[in-house]
């Protein structure tokens, strides 16, 4: 009898009995992982690093004379960024300073005028006392001759003279204390110029503090330091008061406003150290800590805040600003940008 060997046949290896396994174990590594992690942080990737950006704007109108600045420069507090075409306000100056000599000038001429017054003064006094002199003496010549005629010593024309001098001289004696009355009211208006000259020159002092001021906002310098942004400016073109020039972002205090679900703010607190991971320096471990909470949530602070008494709410889980401050500022300055997105990781136990 004959016996036949029948090949006996190979199983096929099938990768996917050893990747399969491989990748639920490995799966499973990471999802553990994960979940430690929840339980032990609290974590956000809604958040930005922010810093102070001053817009700097014109105060006065004009055309720019000459501009010391380009895209992205660094600038200094103090120093001059643009300067406008300054001849009209120079030409303000002039004139305020030209109008506030003017108001000086009749300030003394109005002081002359108290000195001239009081000699006027003086004089009408002299001559009404010289009158009054005159005056009594007539009047005693009058009644001695009035004596005389009574006992026929002196004629009726002598008597008559004697009246007519002694009218006279009361007469003159009467204008003269008119006189004194006369500069004394001179005086009391000589003293409402002077106090009207010296109201004009404090306008003219504070119309030529003004002009140059105005000339002053002619040379725009940068109020703080930091790095301007893209510059759209060129000599000759014309600003308008208030009108935005460039912005300078500050590059020396940097923070981060992480925007936390509302269900995490129970495991938050003032003071809680955190981990921050900046997106485009996945390495770098940062550290820095929560210092403020927002009193409101980033819907009720929108332009548009939701109205939901419309009839059609939908229950959104709400984020709330945190601000949380880095540990060593001074050594990320080259790094940090305003504007960076940024993971942050609260440790909770």
């Amino acid at each position: 009898m004959e016996h036949t060997n029948t090949p006996v046949k190979k199983k096929k290896f099938k990768p996917i009995y050893v990747f399969f396994p491989l990748v639920l174990i490995v799966g499973g590594w990471f999802g553990y992982k994960k979940i430690q992690h929840a339980l032990h942080y609290e974590e956000t990737d809604n958040a930005q690093v922010q810093s102070n950006a001053m817009p700097v704007l014109s105060r006065v109108a004009g055309y720019i004379d000459s501009l010391n600045l380009r895209d992205y420069q660094e600038v200094k507090p103090g120093e001059t960024l643009v300067v406008l075409d300054d001849r009209e306000y120079r030409i303000a100056v002039a004139q305020a300073e030209a109008n506030l000599l003017t108001a000086e000038a009749d300030l003394a001429n109005a002081r002359a005028s108290v000195a001239n017054m009081t000699a006027a003064e003086r004089v009408a006094s002299a001559n009404t006392a010289v009158l009054k002199t005159r005056d009594d003496k007539a009047q005693t010549d009058l009644a001695r001759d009035e004596a005389l005629f009574n006992e026929g010593a002196i004629t009726r024309k002598q008597l008559e003279d004697s009246r007519s001098n002694a009218q006279a001289a009361h007469q003159q004696a009467i204008a003269g204390g008119q006189q004194i009355s006369q500069a004394s009211a001179q005086g009391g208006t000589i003293q409402a110029q002077i106090a009207k000259a010296e109201a004009v020159i404090a306008t003219r002092k504070a119309e030529l503090e003004n002009a140059r001021l105005r000339l002053s906002y002619a040379r725009i310098v940068a109020p703080a330091s930091g790095r301007i942004g893209k510059l759209n400016l060129a000599p000759g073109q014309y600003v308008q008061p208030g009108q935005p020039l460039f912005t300078i972002v500050n590059n020396e205090t940097f923070w981060i406003v992480a925007n936390y679900k509302e269900t995490q703010l129970k495991n938050l607190s003032i003071g809680q150290p955190v981990e921050v991971s900046v997106d485009g320096y996945p390495k770098l471990k940062i550290h820095g800590r929560i210092t403020s909470f927002s009193e409101a949530t980033g819907a009720q602070t929108s332009l548009l805040p939701p109205d939901n008494a419309s009839g059609n709410f939908v229950k959104v889980t709400q984020r709330v600003p945190v601000k949380i401050e880095f540990d060593n500022t001074p050594e990320l300055k080259k790094i940090l940008k305003a504007g960076l997105s940024v993971t942050v990781e609260a440790r909770v136990d």
